[in-house]
Parts: structure tokens; sequence; C-alpha cells
């Protein structure tokens, strides 16, 4: 599937596989296999930004996937997000989707909307909100009729 049909169809908190389909190269080849790791791997989807058009400049519609973080003891240190645009010539698929009464935590500002963290409960996710204080935070239950409008549409994971 294509990145255009993740931007359209999988929901916020999804797990993404996306590649090339280029076999995966030996480990001797340092150089080879750290592009094919650039172009092949499984994240999170966290963001989705809508196409924009100004006076000098347009861009496509984009998702983004977070693939981890890096951290020493309980600090993180660098968090690994990439942003592909819908026009991405990589294959995507949608590995899992968030399960029902899961609860996401989300960050609104201007037209986007960011997946911060996205809890077993209700009482975690406002748990992990008190920890991680964020202004413009908005907690989204993942209900019985999303789950049921993508069996219906024929947007479940395979």
């Amino acid at each position: 599937m294509s990145a255009s049909n993740i931007y359209e169809n999988a929901p916020l908190g999804s797990v993404i596989k996306y590649g090339d389909h280029a076999p995966k190269p030996p480990a001797r080849f340092t150089k080879k296999l750290a592009a094919w790791e650039g172009r092949n791997g499984v994240g999170q989807l966290v963001k989705k930004t809508p196409p924009r058009e100004r006076e000098t400049w347009s861009s496509p519609a984009a998702i983004t996937l977070h693939e981890g973080d890096f951290s020493s003891g309980s600090v993180i240190l660098v968090t690994v997000r990439r942003t592909y645009s819908v026009d991405s010539d990589l294959i995507f698929k949608i590995i899992e989707r968030p399960a029902i009464g899961m609860v996401r935590v989300l960050r609104v500002y201007d037209d986007n909307i960011e997946l911060l963290h996205l809890a077993d409960s209700r009482e975690a996710a406002e748990l992990w909100l008190a920890m991680h204080p964020y202004s413009h935070t908005v907690l989204e239950e993942v209900t019985a009729d999303e789950v049921g409008a993508d069996v219906v549409e024929g947007r479940i994971a395979a």
C-alpha cells in the first residue's frame, strides 16, 4: 500500500512497516546495510500532516512514524522519527492497529494532530499525562465503531 493510503486509512497509533522490497545486504557491507536500513523499517504512526499551499511554496501531505527512543537510564536522549510524503516510492503496510479501549494522548495545534502516547486505558493515559505535561492535549479512546468501520471498509490489518 502507498503512503497516501496510510495517510487516508490508518489511525494514529498503528504500527506501520515500510520498505522498498530490496533484499537485505550482508552485515559485512556496512554502507549498503545502513542505506537499506534507512529505507526499510517499522514505526508507529504518530502524525498526519495535511498538504500546505503558500504563496512561495507548497508541500504534499505527509505521515510521520516514530521508530524508537534512545535513552540513558530514564532520560530519553534521542527520539527517532521519519516523515514520508504521500508520494513516497516506498511500500507501506499496516502491521497492527490500536485495540478497542486503548486511549490516545493527542496534542492539537494549528492543523496538526500528533500522537504523544498510546495508553492501555483512560487511567493510564491520565497518569502518563500527569507525568509528562503538554499543552493543548486531548484524550481520545479507540472505540468499537472505529475498529468496525475499518473491517467494513476493508482496512483491517492483514
